[in-house]
């Protein structure tokens, strides 16, 4: 599109079905690579991107062109099918369905793309549940118990 200028920062937030570690380290940098080529391929890019066993964190120079939705839900399916086709987990992997999306300044990449590295120590004092919940009053979503990504039952 000519004339078009944007500055479009999304850092997307999804977890694997019933929040089952199932993203091992052994795996997970390919995992992120073939994310990173999901965005890059729809025409965005990947800043920063880290799994946690039970969910991810990416951080997406958006393109005007394609809705959030629509990338995140091709970079879920995408990476789902891959993680499948190589049999990186027992069974059938899948992402919960839904994600949480947030922008950003320019003048906030700094920070959220340090926090996005330092998930691992992040989550050694915050639970997943705790800090997206947290990362959605910050923004002032209003949410709904029953859509907050579930945990596996007993």
């Amino acid at each position: 599109m000519a004339n078009t200028y944007t500055q479009l920062y999304v850092h997307g937030v999804f977890a694997v079905r019933s929040r089952q570690n199932l993203i091992f380290d052994v795996h997970a940098e390919e995992i992120r690579k073939y994310m990173c080529g999901i965005v890059t391929s729809l025409g965005s890019k990947p800043i920063a991107i880290n799994t946690m066993p039970d969910h991810c964190h990416i951080l997406i120079g958006l393109k005007p062109s394609i809705s959030i939705s629509e990338l995140l839900g091709k970079v879920k399916s995408g990476s789902s099918g891959f993680i499948n086709k190589e049999r990186f987990v027992p069974g059938h992997f899948e992402w919960q369905d839904g994600f949480g999306a947030f922008s950003y300044a320019h003048s906030q990449l700094d920070t959220i793309i340090a926090y996005i590295n330092n998930q691992t120590q992040h989550h050694r004092v915050k639970s997943f549940r705790e800090e997206y919940i947290e990362l959605l009053d910050e923004f002032k979503i209003g949410w709904d118990e029953k859509y907050i990504f579930k945990e596996l039952q007993p």
